[in-house]
């Protein structure tokens, strides 16, 4: 294309391919490829050639070459937007299978004639449909809303300044420039690095992190050796760089892996259940179906209307508006969630919320005020040290590999002599827990090293460890966080390696004070009463964590360290853990043991972490929540995000979340109960009928009318005792409560066949209308008894509940005396008697319902479920992050004699 400006791209098939500056693409052979197959690969190439062939330069792209390369690539994500066309959005609600087949059927009605009721049964499915599409379409704007306020950036150079933008709007030419806890927003060629070191354990399963550095690797270099190159789901740990963008989304390493994945994650516990839920519902409804089908056949009626009959009754025993309930009812438990301060990132997380029963929790910032101020620099006698200060500043004030509140501390305290000059440094991990800069300063060129007193004092030349060990317990005992600072002269050295922090000159001890947060004690006080237990998992010293523990009213008589973790196998740590309440002096890979033994324990384990050394654990926990000024990392891994670090908040919304929960399964337990006890009544009476007990017009519509009040639970009032345990889903309590109150519906069912036949003489028409009429309303009523397990008259449902069911029951009384529609629906007058009857007969069935209630529930106890707990692939959620499946744990449930905090209200 003469004249016109074309950049070189790869595509994720290993082609090569053009880029216009207008953005379009074209395929082009790869002629200047050095042999047939992949192009060049980017790591193997000079980080010059990479920026030429990427079109950009160290100072980044221009905004508008940034929106076409975004026009042209799309949004960064691994796949397609979830939020479909409001068209498409409303053509799922029409491909059920058993509604399509319904569909097929009235088409097949049609054609032999009987057009009326063909054409009432597809207005009622399509006013279902637009009912169900109505509230998730709502719900799935409220959802996008609420994400919009929690984003992850990545900061990049356009038009040669450092720019913040959302990570779905990185494109292809990017320059990136990375810090600790930076995640990485596509795949990169680094360009320029400074002690860069990078967790890409996502991808390639690496414990540690990698150092990465712009010297070009070899081609034929495997993913791990790709050591100037960067991907997506990894993140920085430590150092800084520069890196240019070659690849977003799907064409990324990240992409193409979760593309060769040839299953989903496994669903969380809410999905699963869900699922199996279905699939039960699926295998009832198919024996019913078909047998009313055959009975009717088998009784010679005619076979278009006993297809219509069959297939209706299927529909009515599923929960068509289950798809919606749920949808609405975790949209807006996430927006009053948001109200509390809480967001919640991933929906499916509000079930796990509601569920966990084990909070582990770092201490800074949560139990402690966060406001780190340096208490004292001594030497080691204890004396104040003017050299301890200033040495101090140098290392925080020279150090470049992430901003921290102890540097912050240190440099408020004493600011940075400019006599100090950097050279050199050794940026803080893990593992060492040492940072370490080489200055110039007046007393010469030196390494400054300073880290964990164990991890300072290990490396020093010191004839008096015991001392200094006494005046470190010390300061510990009283509440401070204490880190050691050292010295040793290098003077003709330009650069450092962890081998030069040896024989280090041991200097002095800094002692941080964070008091313990005014209302911690309160607020775990009322996580406890909420049936959540508290983990406190820190990287202080045992000593230290201790006494803010104790200030906070948790259990210090034993405190679990990093060395007596690695003491413990697996069997071990998981006996251990559930005594332990404060663990000291842990790393992440410790952390992530934790995790996993709280798990296969039985708990549904939360982790609440802001730092880079937390991104594992918040991948493990069944539910990661982490805080709007975390690190990028941290808060991209978390499923909940709180705007306040607050465990009030926490608390506030567990029970939202609870509550959300709550709702959910009242539909379901109603819902079910309900339509099952139809069905069987149905089955019962075309036995012995000589005609169908409804028609399937009116079946639909029954359907369609109950399903009403329904879209109003997600804002019912939960009774408080509801929200004081963790709930969790069981299909088996699902299953009997659907028997036995299905079974109390069809008792009463055939009291209103026996009073309708044997004292009225209804004929077809009669029997009809007054079977509609009386079915609505022990529907309406009952589900005022089974959304409490309180006497319905001591639980108030919600305004929108009881007001929607009232004017439901006034439709229904009304329906026979509109002459048009009752013609239309083959309905006819009631006589004031029959009324009367379905009146008495509706409130037996509601005294009945209130006495079997409270046997069914005292039968119940209360033991916790055995839930095994595998633990959760992190690539997988990584995946998820970037627009795949979502992750989770399965779960099997417990009978409903064993397990009662699932029941509704």
């Amino acid at each position: 294309m003469a004249g016109t400006r074309q950049l070189r791209w790869w595509y994720d098939d290993g082609q090569a391919g053009m880029i216009d500056a207008d953005g379009t693409q074209a395929d082009v052979p790869p002629v200047d490829m050095p042999q047939a197959g992949a192009p060049p690969a980017y790591w193997a190439l000079p980080a010059a050639e990479v920026l030429r062939r990427t079109g950009t330069t160290e100072a980044g792209l221009g905004a508008e070459e940034a929106a076409r390369r975004l026009d042209s690539f799309g949004p960064n994500r691994l796949a397609p937007a979830h939020r479909a066309s409001w068209l498409r959005e409303l053509a799922k609600q029409f491909t059920e299978p058993i509604i399509l087949i319904l569909i097929a059927a009235s088409v097949v009605s049609m054609v032999l004639r009987d057009v009326t009721d063909a054409v009432i049964i597809l207005a009622i499915v399509g006013l279902s449909g637009l009912l169900s599409f109505w509230q998730e379409h709502r719900a799935s704007l409220e959802v996008q809303r609420l994400l919009d306020l929690v984003q992850v950036h990545a900061d990049l150079r356009r038009d040669g300044t450092t720019v913040e933008v959302a990570l779905e709007q990185v494109v292809p030419g990017d320059v990136v420039v990375l810090k600790a806890g930076d995640v990485v927003p596509g795949d990169c060629r680094v360009l320029s690095a400074d002690a860069l070191q990078v967790d890409q354990a996502a991808l390639t399963g690496e414990t540690f992190p990698v150092h990465k550095h712009p010297d070009p690797a070899g081609a034929d270099a495997q993913l791990g050796e790709r050591h100037s190159a960067l991907f997506l789901g990894s993140h920085v740990v430590s150092g800084r760089g520069l890196a240019v963008v070659v690849a977003t989304g799907s064409r990324t390493e990240l992409g193409q892996l979760s593309r060769r994945l040839e299953q989903e994650a496994p669903a969380t516990g809410f999905q699963q259940g869900i699922r199996q839920f279905g699939m039960m519902l699926a295998r009832v409804t198919g024996v019913l179906a078909v047998a009313i089908m055959a009975l009717n056949l088998l009784l010679e009626r005619p076979f278009a209307e006993s297809l219509l009959f069959s297939l209706s009754l299927a529909v009515g025993l599923t929960p068509q508006m289950l798809p919606a309930i749920v949808a609405v009812s975790l949209s807006r438990g996430a927006r009053r969630m948001a109200g509390e301060q809480v967001i919640v990132r991933r929906l499916d997380a509000i079930q796990d919320f509601g569920a966990m029963d084990v909070l582990c929790t770092d201490k800074t910032g949560t139990l402690t005020e966060g406001a780190v101020r340096l208490h004292a620099a001594v030497d080691p006698t204890g004396a104040p040290s003017p050299l301890v200060q200033a040495l101090a500043a140098a290392n925080a004030g020279l150090q470049t590999g992430f901003t921290n509140p102890i540097d912050a501390a240190i440099l408020a305290a004493h600011p940075l002599d400019p006599a100090y000059r950097a050279v050199a440094e050794l940026p803080y991990d893990f593992s060492r827990k040492r940072l370490s800069v080489l200055a110039d300063g007046p007393d010469g060129r030196q390494l400054i090293c300073k880290g964990a007193y164990d991890s300072v004092v290990e490396v020093c030349l010191t004839t008096d460890r015991a001392g200094l060990d006494a005046h470190f317990a010390r300061l510990s005992q009283e509440g401070y966080r204490v880190l050691g600072i050292a010295r040793r002269s290098l003077p003709e050295v330009e650069e450092v390696t962890p081998a030069d922090e040896d024989g280090l000159e041991f200097l002095g001890f800094l002692a941080f004070a964070d008091p313990a947060k005014a209302g911690a004690r309160e607020a775990l006080g009322d996580l406890r009463a909420a049936g959540i237990s508290v983990r406190m998992i820190t990287g202080d010293n045992r000593l230290a964590a201790a006494h803010i523990a104790g200030e906070v009213g948790m259990d210090v008589g034993t405190v679990l360290t990093g060395r007596d973790i690695d003491a413990l196998d697996p069997e071990q740590l998981v006996r251990r853990v559930q005594e332990v309440e404060v663990f000291a002096e842990v790393d992440p890979l410790r952390k992530e043991r934790i995790i996993s033994a709280l798990r296969d324990s039985g708990a549904t384990v939360g982790y609440l972490g802001d730092g880079i050394n937390d991104a594992a654990a918040l991948h493990l926990a069944d539910v990661g929540i982490s805080v709007d000024t975390a690190v990028d990392v941290a808060k991209s891994a978390a499923a909940i995000v709180l705007l306040d670090k607050d465990l009030a908040v926490l608390g506030h919304g567990v029970r939202l979340g609870r509550q959300t929960f709550a709702n959910t399964l009242k539909y379901v337990f109603t819902t079910v109960s309900a339509n099952f006890g139809n069905v069987a009544s149905m089955v019962i009476a075309s036995a012995f009928l000589p005609f169908l007990p409804l028609l399937p017009r009116q079946l639909l519509l029954l359907n369609f009318l109950s399903d009403i009040p329904s879209t109003t639970i997600a804002v019912d009032n939960v009774d408080a005792e509801q929200l004081q345990r963790p709930q969790h889903w069981d299909l088996r309590f699902v299953r009997d409560f659907m028997v036995v109150f299905g079974l109390l519906s069809s008792l009463f069912d055939l009291l209103t066949f026996a009073v309708l036949l044997h004292v009225f003489d209804a004929d077809s028409t009669l029997f009809r209308s007054a079977w509609f009429v009386g079915s609505t309303l022990t529907e309406l009523a009952v589900l005022m008894v089974l959304r409490t397990r309180r006497p319905a008259i001591r639980s108030r449902p919600g305004a929108g509940l009881l007001w929607t069911s009232v004017a439901v029951a006034a439709v229904t009384l009304a329906l026979p005396f509109v002459p048009e529609l009752s013609r239309l629906l083959g309905l006819d007058a009631l006589p004031a008697k029959v009324v009367a009857a379905l009146l008495l007969i509706t409130l037996g069935y509601v005294l009945a319902a209130e006495a079997l209630k409270r046997r069914f529930f005292r039968s119940a106890q209360t033991p916790r479920p055995d839930v095994p707990r595998p633990g959760r692939e992190r690539l997988a959620h990584v995946i998820r992050e970037h627009g795949g499946a979502t992750p989770g744990r399965r779960t099997r449930g417990p009978s409903w004699r064993r397990f009662v905090t699932l029941s509704p209200g």
